[in-house]
């Protein structure tokens, strides 16, 4: 005999009914979840990829390779390194990552989701990409060797070379591809960096006076800069051209884009200079350069800090025009420091090599 049962028997028949709604339900969600977990998603996921010591070898096929030669040159022992860091993409056009792993990569701060265009951009084949890197890491290699060499004071030929015209280019029928620009407004041009910092001082009010070389013949020749953006420009491709004295050989393989300048360019002095310019610690560091020996920004620089860190890393020299994304996101255990040139960042390796005072050098929160 049941006491106190004042449930209607109607509602005791109905209760397992809504039960088993409600288990079909909460089941039906689940498996709705998971496929769209599983469904790829239109992001690329970006994470540190590896590291490799601009003073030491890599391996190919086997064989220990390494990163720079100098073969003709007399070269010093080395202590420590000075490791670049690389970002690997997980996913392709065709072959993206589920959203389940999008959505573990937003709460990772070693990793970032990007909008696969931004990492593939349409039109450009996975071929010509590949391409574009590769040239990007030959044209910066070489520009590495050029701020070295410089840095230790070796004079050689360095051209700012006009490569093609933009369509409707103001310097239309007056520069020419191959044209060797050496000064404007009279002021000699070395870099790519220095011939737009001239453009851009220039303005667009009047003529600029561009001096070339062409076929031998020194010209000066009037052009007009405009304005595209916020940049001041003569509407030329400039591509650089070396003559170095030194025979340098830098070979990685497998890596692209410019970003691994600056360590390269970082690598070969120690390589040229007595005594060990780490002093035997792991620094690590990212950043294009040019020939003037001007540390430039990069992509995916929070990656790297990781990768830096994960690689055992106490320092890590910065673009100071990235302090932007570095601030906030520096791991525990590594120091960061903020160089926009060659020079500041030999600087504050030797410095911590000698084992001195680092606390004057920029970081990226204090400027």
């Amino acid at each position: 005999m049941a006491l106190f049962d004042d449930e209607p028997q109607h509602a005791r028949r109905s209760r397992p009914l809504r039960e088993r709604i409600g288990w079909i339900a909460l089941g039906t969600s689940i498996g709705i979840a998971l496929l769209f977990a599983l469904l790829p998603s239109p992001y690329v996921i970006e994470q540190p990829g590896p590291v490799f010591d601009t003073l030491g070898t890599f391996d190919r096929d086997g064989e220990q390779v390494p990163l720079i030669e100098i073969p003709d040159e007399t070269t010093y022992p080395t202590d420590g390194t000075l490791d670049l860091l690389t970002v690997s993409a997980v996913g392709s056009p065709g072959a993206t990552p589920g959203w389940l792993d999008v959505l573990a990569a937003w709460f990772d701060p070693s990793r970032a989701a990007l909008p696969i265009e931004v990492v593939y951009p349409p039109g450009l084949s996975e071929q010509d990409r590949n391409a574009e890197n590769t040239a990007q890491m030959v044209d910066s290699q070489q520009d590495a060797i050029a701020a070295a060499l410089v840095e230790l004071g070796y004079d050689f030929p360095r051209d700012v070379v006009v490569a093609g015209l933009a369509d409707r280019s103001p310097a239309e029928g007056v520069l020419q591809e191959g044209d060797v620009i050496t000064a404007l407004d009279g002021t000699e041009v070395h870099a790519v960096q220095e011939l737009r910092d001239a453009v851009a001082e220039h303005g667009t009010d009047s003529p600029a006076v561009v001096t070339v070389v062409r076929d031998g013949t020194t010209l000066d020749l009037e052009v007009t800069p405009v304005k595209t953006g916020d940049a001041v420009v003569l509407g030329i491709g400039v591509r650089m051209e070396y003559d170095f004295p030194v025979d340098v050989t830098i070979q990685l393989d497998d890596v692209g884009g410019p970003s691994a300048g600056m360590m390269f360019a970082l690598g070969i002095v120690d390589k040229l200079t007595p005594d060990a310019m780490t002093g035997g610690e792991r620094v690590a560091g990212t950043g294009t350069i040019d020939s003037a020996g001007n540390v430039g920004a990069i992509g995916g620089i929070r990656q790297k800090l990781f990768g830096a860190r994960d690689a055992g890393a106490d320092w890590f020299l910065a673009p100071e025009s990235n302090c932007d994304d570095v601030a906030g996101n520096v791991p525990d255990g590594i120091e960061v420091f903020a160089v926009s040139t060659l020079d500041e960042a030999r600087d504050v390796v030797e410095t911590i090599g000698d084992g001195g005072d680092t606390s004057d050098f920029a970081t990226c929160e204090t400027g």
